[in-house]
C-alpha cells in the first residue's frame, strides 16, 4: 500500500473514497461539512436533519458523488461519526484510519484519502491516520483458502488541509513503523503452534536483528543451564522443542549510557497445554497466543530500531513449549531459579511466571535498572478487568505511573492493581522459598508477587495482557483476533523519554 502525503484541498484528491471525521452535532452550515454537502447535492444536510447522519462514534454512511459536476474527483464519501470534538484526541485518529481502511476495502475500493479534521500537530495527527490505516489492514484468515475475499487498497492518502507536507511525510514514515511493528507482533501471535516454536521465535529475532541493525544473543539450553535457569528449564523438559532465551540490544548512534537502562521483558509460551497440569480442551486452540507477550517486544524492538531513539533498550523473550510428557515437570516438583531461589511447582499451568522470573533475573545481570515485562499470565486479570483495561503492578510507581500515562496517550488503558506485602504470604511454600500459585484469590496479583520475588530493588513494573492480547469481537478499526496491545504504549514510552 503506497501512503501519501497531502495538504491540500481534500476534494481534489483521485480516490475512489474519501474519509472524512463527522463530530457529533456537527450541522453542514459551514466549513468542511457545508462544501461536501454542496458537492453530495444537499445529501448530508438531508442526512443530518432526518437523523440518519448524528456524528456518534462508530456512526457510519457512505455516498456516491458521481454526477458532482466534476467539484471532486473522489467517487465516494465516507462520512464517519468521531463522537464529541472535546473528546477527539490521536487515539480517535487512529480509529478513525483503521475504521476509514476496513470500511472503503470492504467496498472494493482500491484507493482512499482520510481527511481526520483534527487540529494537532500535523506530524503527530499523520502519523496516529496511518497507525490506525495500517493497523486496521490487518487480518487472521492467512491460512484460508476457500472463501477468501482478495481485497486491498493500494493507495492511501493522508490529507491534511493547509499543513506542512513535509510534516505529514514524517508523520507518515513514523506511522508506518509502528502500525508494521503492531502487525508484526499480531502476525505472530496468529501463528499456530506448530509454526512458531521456542527456535521459530528466535529465528524472527535474528530476521529483525539482521534487517533493522540490533544486537542478538539467543541462550540454547545448555548456556541456560550454565546460569543456573532451572525455573526457565523446567517448564521445557516435557517438550521436544528446545527453550531460547532471546536477547536483543539497541544501541543509539552515541552509544549512549547503561545508567539506568530500560529492559522490557516478554513472556514467550509459544504454545500452552497446561503440562501435566493440562487444560480443558475447550479453546486450547488459542493458547498459541501465550506467547503474545514475547511478541510484544519484538515487535517493540523492531521498531525502536527504526525510530532510532537516543536512549538504549534491551529486549528479552524467555520461549519456551509448554507440554506434558514422561520428561515434564510434575507438580510438586522443586526447581531452582536464577537467582538461586528454590519454587515450589504447585500447578504446572503457572508456567509463565516460571519463565519470566529467570529471565527478570538475566536482565539484571546485563545491567537492567528498570524491567517492564508482559505476559499473559493470568486467567483471573480476565475476570477482574474484562478486556477493556490491562493490568499493571510493580514496585516503582514512577515507572507504572509512565506506562499509565504514556499508555492513555496512545489510546491503550491501564488499571492498576495492589501488590501489599500480605499478597506474598500467599506464595510462601512450606518445602520451598516460594511456591508458583498462590491459591484462588487474587490470582493476578499472586503471580504479581512471584515475579516481585525476583525484581527485588530493581525497578519494576508488570504488565498483565492475558484479558486484551486476544480481541474474540471484530471492531470496526480492528479485525478480531490479536490486538497488539502495548506496542505502542512502550514505544511512547522510549520515544518520549528519548525526547527529554
Amino acid at each position: 500500500m503506497d501512503i501519501l502525503a497531502h495538504a491540500g484541498a481534500c476534494t481534489d484528491q483521485d480516490v475512489h473514497s474519501l474519509a472524512v471525521a463527522v463530530f457529533k452535532g456537527e450541522k453542514a452550515n459551514e466549513g468542511l461539512l457545508k462544501d461536501l454537502d454542496a458537492i453530495a447535492g444537499g445529501a448530508i444536510s438531508s442526512l443530518i436533519e432526518t437523523e440518519e447522519l448524528t456524528g456518534k462514534e462508530g456512526e457510519s454512511v457512505y455516498l456516491h458523488l458521481s454526477g458532482n459536476g466534476g467539484k471532486s474527483t473522489a467517487r465516494r464519501l465516507l462520512l464517519l461519526g468521531v463522537g464529541e470534538k472535546a473528546d477527539y484526541g490521536l487515539p480517535q485518529v487512529s480509529q478513525l484510519g483503521g475504521t476509514a481502511l476496513r470500511t472503503a476495502r470492504g467496498k472494493n475500493n482500491k484507493s482512499l484519502a482520510i481527511v481526520p479534521r483534527h487540529d494537532g500537530e500535523a506530524a503527530a495527527v499523520a502519523r496516529a491516520a496511518t497507525e490506525g490505516a495500517i493497523m486496521g489492514s490487518f487480518d487472521i484468515d492467512k491460512y484460508r483458502t476457500v472463501d477468501k475475499e482478495d481485497k486491498s487498497i493500494d493507495k492511501l492518502v493522508i490529507n491534511l488541509p493547509g499543513a506542512d507536507e513535509g510534516a505529514i511525510k514524517k508523520g507518515i514514515a513514523d506511522g508506518t513503523i509502528v502500525g508494521e511493528s503492531v502487525n508484526f507482533t499480531r502476525d505472530m501471535a496468529n501463528e499456530p503452534g506448530a509454526y512458531m516454536t521456542p527456535t521459530d521465535m528466535a529465528d524472527k529475532a535474528r530476521e529483525i536483528a539482521t534487517e533493522f541493525g540490533l544486537n542478538i544473543d539467543v541462550l540454547d539450553e545448555a548456556r541456560m543451564e550454565q546460569e543456573g535457569m532451572g525455573s526457565l528449564l523446567s517448564v521445557s523438559h516435557g517438550s521436544v522443542e528446545p527453550a531460547k532465551l532471546i536477547v536483543l540490544k539497541y544501541t543509539p548512534r552515541d552509544g549512549g549510557s547503561d545508567d539506568n537502562l530500560l529492559a522490557f521483558v516478554g513472556k514467550g509460551v509459544t504454545f500452552d497445554t497446561g503440562g501435566i497440569s493440562i487444560k480443558p480442551s475447550e479453546s486450547m486452540e488459542l493458547m498459541k497466543y501465550d506467547m503474545t507477550g514475547g511478541a510484544t517486544v519484538l515487535g517493540v524492538m523492531r521498531a525502536i530500531a527504526q525510530l532510532k531513539p537516543s536512549i538504549p533498550v534491551l529486549g528479552i523473550v524467555p520461549a519456551a513449549e509448554n507440554m506434558p510428557s514422561g520428561s515434564a515437570t510434575k507438580p510438586g516438583d522443586v526447581v531452582v531459579a536464577m537467582s538461586g531461589k528454590t519454587i515450589e511447582v504447585i500447578n504446572t499451568d503457572a508456567e509463565g511466571r516460571l519463565i519470566l522470573c529467570d529471565a527478570i533475573c538475566y536482565a539484571k545481570k546485563l545491567g537492567a535498572k528498570r524491567i517492564v515485562d508482559m505476559a499473559t499470565l493470568t486467567g483471573a486479570v480476565s475476570i477482574a478487568l474484562g478486556d477493556v483495561n490491562v493490568a499493571i503492578l510493580g514496585n516503582d510507581q514512577p515507572l507504572i505511573d509512565q506506562v499509565i500515562a504514556r499508555g492513555k496517550e496512545v489510546g491503550e488503558k491501564y488499571w492498576q492493581l495492589p501488590l501489599d506485602k500480605e499478597y506474598t504470604k500467599q506464595i510462601k511454600s512450606d518445602i520451598a522459598d516460594i511456591k508458583n500459585v498462590g491459591g484462588r484469590k487474587a490470582g493476578t496479583i499472586t503471580a504479581a508477587a512471584f515475579l516481585k520475588e525476583f525484581a527485588e530493588d530493581v525497578a519494576w513494573a508488570h504488565l498483565d495482557i492475558a484479558g486484551t492480547a486476544w480481541g474474540d469481537e471484530p471492531k470496526p478499526y480492528r479485525a478480531k483476533g490479536p490486538t497488539g496491545i502495548a506496542v505502542r504504549t512502550l514505544l511512547n514510552m522510549v520515544e518520549t523519554e528519548s525526547k527529554g
